[in-house]
């Protein structure tokens, strides 16, 4: 359970200062170029150098070749280890070229290979590939192992027809496994139908197939997401009775239900579970379960609890991932622990390779909600010197923060300067911001502030019936005509409601001119 950055519509501020907007578009040429730090690796370590071709620019069969070139050997559970391995970190297109590789080299592929080749196909070249794949396999590799994969890539991308089908037939094979069955209620899942989960948990046990902790930890999420904490329990109970090893994430998923419902004092029973397993895994390798820890501890307000565990889980690893501390602030953010977000971040800034966006726009909304003005923009410098991505997100926050303040012009400035990042319609404004907006040109009678809203909503193609009905009713307010409305509108292909033809009635003077004046606007646009 990840909770999101604060809300950009929820800050309150008091005090503000036009300086950020002022910089930006003064001193925009001053951006330092984005640094990569390379990684020094090791010639003789394999993994490592395969982790860092896209750093090096050598693709994944150039790296095996010349390591083979140099007089070393690769064996085959090798390969297999680091296949698994770059799965994990999601380098899924690394992990293909490096099974290419070994199917190129008439390397025997076992059942699990096949099924591990085709999930990645899925991933990177789609479905229709993987189904190739899957329909070109002999009928010996068409087993349970490949079946499941493919099963698993459908319920993956949602394609509920293919999903249902392949499992009818896993079923008529006699191949259907708890694996399959997790698949599907997976999938149901995903498509937020967790009432389907326990029918399967009673078909899975009328086939006397087992459910193994998977299946209890999805169908206990089923029952939380729809806030039925007896249903969640009567699952922990059958697992206990049934000598079904629970894992941390049962444990964990006990707490979201829990802090879901407001039962502080359970939820931190079941995170008491979720520490003494991972205390029981030894050594801990997966960062995982402490961003569970510090996300479930903020949702029952335990600040003393967050702190101790991010004490706990700093020294057990050799870094501190980014996540990690994202994961961190935004529990701090949750509970308002503006200081010891300030100390968490700026030791973050201090230290880090890689400077991910997401945690100082993280900072910036909470220096933001506390009035903390002037901390906001100083990390807003900081993040144009040391980052080349696109800084709308960040725009946005202090666009919400200066309609807070009814600073209309520098929150408009914001937007353009938001909208002046995006390349694919990669990120809108709330349209709760675009009412704030429009309310207050409403009040103001201003016409041509509303129209300049509109204009620059145009340039991120978000302009919608909506924002011109907003438009209008300035228009009705402020007493004023637009001719040419509703040849805007025809031209942004915006469907006229009868609401909005009520409006138009009332802002255009006569319907007839207006079909004139778009036929002539078309004439001269022609």
């Amino acid at each position: 359970m990840m909770f999101k950055i604060v809300n950009p519509r929820t800050l309150r501020c008091n005090i503000t200062s036009p300086s950020l907007v002022r910089s930006f578009f003064t001193e925009q040429s001053a951006v330092a170029p984005l640094t990569i730090h390379k990684r020094q690796v090791k010639r003789n370590n394999l993994y490592g150098r395969l982790s860092a071709v896209t750093v090096t620019g050598e693709t994944v069969a150039q790296t095996l070749n010349d390591y083979i070139r140099e007089g070393n050997i690769v064996k085959k559970i090798e390969l297999e280890r680091y296949v698994k391995e770059l799965r994990k970190y999601a380098r899924f297109s690394h992990a293909l070229e490096v099974m290419e590789w070994m199917k190129k080299r008439g390397i025997n592929f076992s059942h699990s290979d096949h099924a591990i080749f085709l999930d990645l196909i899925s991933k990177v070249k789609g479905t229709s590939a993987a189904e190739i794949y899957f329909s070109d396999l002999s009928s010996s590799a068409k087993n349970k192992f490949t079946y499941g994969a493919l099963l698993n890539c459908y319920c993956k991308e949602k394609l509920t027809d293919k999903a249902q089908s392949l499992f009818q037939i896993m079923d008529e094979l006699g191949i259907a496994s708890s694996m399959s069955f997790n698949s599907l209620m997976t999938l149901y899942m995903r498509l937020n139908l967790p009432e389907k989960v326990p029918s399967l948990i009673q078909e899975m046990k009328n086939k006397n197939i087992s459910p193994c902790v998977f299946s209890y930890n999805i169908w206990m999420t089923s029952y939380s997401c729809i806030n039925d904490i007896e249903g969640v329990e009567r699952v922990y109970e059958e697992m206990i009775n049934n000598g079904q090893q629970c894992d941390w994430t049962t444990y964990s998923n006990m707490a979201v239900a829990y802090v879901k419902t407001g039962l502080h004092e359970k939820a931190e029973s079941a995170l008491k579970k979720v520490e003494e397993k991972i205390q029981k895994m030894g050594k801990p390798r997966d960062r995982t379960p402490f961003h569970f820890l510090l996300s479930l501890y903020s949702g029952t307000s335990n600040l003393v609890e967050v702190h101790r565990i991010w004490n706990c889980f700093k020294p057990a690893f050799k870094y501190t991932s980014n996540t990690s501390t994202l994961v961190m602030l935004q529990a701090l953010a949750r509970l308002d622990d503006v200081n010891g977000l300030k100390e968490v971040f700026e030791e973050w800034e201090s230290t880090c390779s890689s400077y991910d966006r997401r945690l100082p726009n993280t900072a910036i909304a909470v220096y933001l909600k506390h009035d903390m003005i002037e901390e906001a923009e100083n990390v807003f410098h900081n993040l144009v010197k040391r980052c080349k991505t696109p800084f709308y997100w960040s725009w946005g926050l202090f666009m919400s923060y200066y309609l807070e303040k009814h600073q209309i012009d520098l929150a408009l400035r914001c937007l353009e300067a938001a909208i002046s990042g995006i390349n694919n319609n990669e990120w809108r404004p709330f349209a709760a911001d675009i009412t704030k907006f429009m309310e207050y040109f409403k009040k103001e009678c201003d016409v041509t502030g509303a129209e300049k809203l509109c204009e620059v909503l145009k340039k991120a193609n978000c302009i919608d019936s909506e924002a011109y009905m907003l438009l209008l009713d300035v228009y009705v307010a402020a007493n004023k005509t637009a001719p040419q409305i509703r040849c805007k509108m025809k031209d942004d292909g915006i469907e006229i409601s009868s609401e909005l033809e009520d409006l138009l009635s009332r802002v255009c003077p006569d319907s007839f001119l207006i079909e004139e004046g778009c036929s002539s606007m078309v004439l001269q646009n022609n």
